[in-house]
């Protein structure tokens, strides 16, 4: 099932999320979840900042995608909508990165991006 403007959290990205959680004590806490937001700053104008939180804010926009529980601010969504967080282990180390439709230019490390 996909759903219309949503973050979305690919198998590899949540295996890595839930092993991160579990290795931080979070795990069995089901107040937790990941915050993804969107800040200024970057080579090209705006970064990606991931979280582990739980506290909820009343604005909060709150998906869950593949057994993750996604949580963004609303200014941040107007960025990451129909986004996928990926993982990555290659030999680049990429690590957790963004696919995201709405960028219309990327840095090289692909942590920063402009609309």
């Amino acid at each position: 099932m996909t759903l219309d403007n949503a973050i979305y959290v690919s198998d590899k990205a949540k295996d890595r999320v839930l092993q991160l959680m579990a290795e931080g004590g979070m795990a069995n806490d089901p107040s937790y979840f990941l915050r993804v937001s969107v800040v200024g700053g970057g080579c090209s104008g705006l970064s990606y900042k991931l979280d582990f939180d739980n506290q909820q804010k009343p604005t909060d926009q709150v998906f869950e995608n593949n057994g993750v529980k996604v949580v963004t601010d609303l200014k941040s969504l107007l960025y990451l909508v129909n986004t996928t967080l990926e993982f990555s282990e290659g030999l680049n180390g990429k690590g957790f990165y963004f696919n995201n439709p709405n960028a219309s230019r990327t840095c090289g490390c692909g942590e920063s991006f402009s609309v």
